[in-house]
């Protein structure tokens, strides 16, 4: 899953760049380094996946990462709201500088970008919600029990 995204990210960053206004300074530099944070978030997958096993195999270890990856993952996806919000209206603001809309037509279009900005910022909280959920019951007096 993260491979396919990371793949559709770096097939929209062309048509991004060609925008015509320039990113913000923060995206600008996420973008340069792009490829070392993608990097970044293939390393976290595999090693939520080797925790995972390990919580299969009922290890200490890999509950006590487990919790501190999934707080990572957190932070990640609260951190790339801002992102999440910048690459939209970027790729709205292009669509709209390229296209011939009449008025009314791009105004639709701009609600539906508002209306899709709003659902991901909505999934995302309901994302983490669920990883801290996850993280409240690894702590739990009766998983740390199963795990000793």
């Amino acid at each position: 899953s993260a491979l396919v995204q990371n793949a559709e990210v770096v097939s929209v960053l062309p048509q991004w760049r060609v925008g015509g206004a320039a990113p913000a300074l923060a995206t600008g530099w996420l973008l340069d380094y792009l490829p070392w944070v993608m990097g970044a978030g293939v390393v976290v997958s595999v090693a939520l996946l080797a925790c995972a096993v390990g919580l299969l195999l009922r290890l200490e270890w890999a509950r006590q990462l487990f919790i501190g990856l999934l707080g990572l993952v957190m932070l990640a996806n609260l951190a790339g709201l801002w992102l999440q919000h910048e690459v939209v209206q970027a790729l709205v603001n292009s669509t709209l500088s390229r296209g011939a809309l009449p008025a009314q037509a791009a105004g639709v279009f701009g609600g539906f970008a508002t209306a899709t900005q709003a659902m991901a910022v909505l999934v995302t909280l309901a994302g983490c919600a669920l990883l801290g959920w996850i993280m409240r019951r690894l702590m739990s007096e009766a998983v740390r029990q199963e795990f000793a």
